[in-house]
């Protein structure tokens, strides 16, 4: 909230001493100055001796400098006025070394527009001029900018934009288009009761739970590594069929000994930030999942070592000891992933629309477009154009910023003991 602003707030259309839309007359108190304990108790002592109702409050602290704003109706008991109130407070003030500031006005504050978002922006860092651009094309949609807060200061800095007056999808379009231009992530959720019951989180495994292309790892240990990876670039940036790929790099695995999984699950590194992710999400009551291209040989070791609720991917086919070459059961591919998606949200008994889905592939996006959030994970630039948005710094619990959840809630649940 700006200082130059009254608090932007709508109370309820069922209480009826709400003054927005009446006749009331009401005071603007502004305390600005240096923050210390007992501000706040201080300006309500002095307020209370008036017999005032509070309309709206609001706070903000930053870098040890308060702005306090109550909104009140004006005194009509007592014999007391206006002025009255105005030299009490500002003597109060004074005494404390802070600068007060009194509107006169009528009523409440106006009521927000129809259309309601949250905007969560990440920058490494966030420049005044990106900051500029994303305020400048939200207000170029029609939105308003209620209120502004820091999510996050590290590893990236992460602010949430409270915007009414324009539709959800309209913003995210334009914001998405402005953000590839300034080197900035944007995200763009519908503000509701949805944003907090989201419930279930499904994740992609190679390149973004984990740093690595799991059948990498394994072709490393057959000696066809750079042929291996060469098929699965083209795969994941969608020049080739998944299917059809995945064979033909399996069939290069063929007569390796089964040893090599325990190898390959050691050498598994996971991404920065997935154990935070993961931790966090369990601890506010989310169920967690994952779905890949990849093998149950891992992920099924990852599901276990890391509390998930829910795995599924190919699995290669052993005989003797030995890796035939061949997968068996169904394909997860780029179908089946979107498919596992919703057979997850039901077993979870969760709506799609309170799912988020996480993913750097084209065999991602069909599950990142029938989530209710689709986040592109440091993407290939055609994920990153189609999903709902996408974050470009490499640590994946930044996600949580998207779903409103601050560093502070983060830390303080690392706190609690297990």
């Amino acid at each position: 909230m700006s200082a130059s602003q009254p608090p932007q707030s709508s109370p309820s259309p069922e209480s009826p001493e709400s003054c927005q839309g009446t006749d009331t007359p009401t005071l603007l108190v502004k305390i600005f100055g240096k923050d210390r304990p007992g501000i706040t108790a201080g300006l309500f002592d002095t307020l209370a001796a008036y017999s005032v109702d509070v309309v709206d409050i609001e706070q903000v602290v930053t870098r040890g400098r308060i702005v306090l704003c109550a909104l009140v109706t004006a005194p009509t008991a007592g014999g007391t006025t206006e002025g009255d109130l105005r030299a009490t407070v500002h003597s109060w003030a004074e005494s404390l070394k802070l600068q007060a500031e009194i509107i006169s006005g009528i009523g409440d504050n106006r009521p927000r527009g129809d259309g309601r978002s949250h905007v969560t922006v990440l920058g490494h860092p966030l420049t005044a001029e990106s900051t500029a651009a994303i305020a400048a094309m939200i207000t170029s949609t029609g939105g308003n900018i209620d209120r502004i807060f820091r999510l996050a200061k590290y590893p990236v800095t992460a602010v949430e934009f409270a915007v009414s007056g324009t539709g959800t999808e309209a913003l995210r379009t334009a914001l998405a288009t402005e953000a590839a231009g300034i080197g900035v992530d944007v995200a763009v959720v519908s503000a509701g009761l949805s944003r907090r019951a989201q419930r279930l989180v499904v994740m992609d495994v190679d390149s973004t739970l984990i740093q690595d292309e799991v059948i990498e790892l394994f072709a490393a240990h057959a000696g066809c590594e750079a042929e291996v990876a060469a098929v699965t670039e083209r795969a994941m940036r969608g020049e080739l069929d998944f299917e059809q790929s995945l064979h033909a790099r399996v069939a290069l695995l063929a007569g390796l000994d089964v040893s090599v999984v325990e190898k390959v699950r050691a050498e598994v590194r996971l991404t920065p930030g997935a154990r935070t992710l993961i931790r966090t999400l369990k601890r506010l009551g989310y169920q967690v999942g994952v779905v890949s291209g990849g093998f149950t040989q891992v992920t099924d070791d990852l599901k276990e070592r890391l509390g998930l609720d829910f795995a599924s991917a190919n699995t290669l086919e052993v005989v003797d000891g030995k890796l035939t070459g061949r997968v068996t059961g169904d394909i997860v591919d780029r179908a089946g992933k979107a498919r596992l998606l919703r057979s997850f949200a039901a077993e979870a008994g969760v709506p799609l629309a309170q799912t988020v889905a996480i993913g750097d592939g084209a065999n991602d996006l069909d599950m990142l477009n029938t989530a209710g959030l689709g986040v592109a994970f440091n993407a290939k630039p055609v994920v990153r154009r189609a999903a709902h948005t996408a974050v470009n710094v490499p640590f994946l619990d930044t996600v949580l910023y998207l779903l409103g959840i601050t560093r502070e809630e983060v830390e303080a649940a690392d706190g609690l003991v297990e």
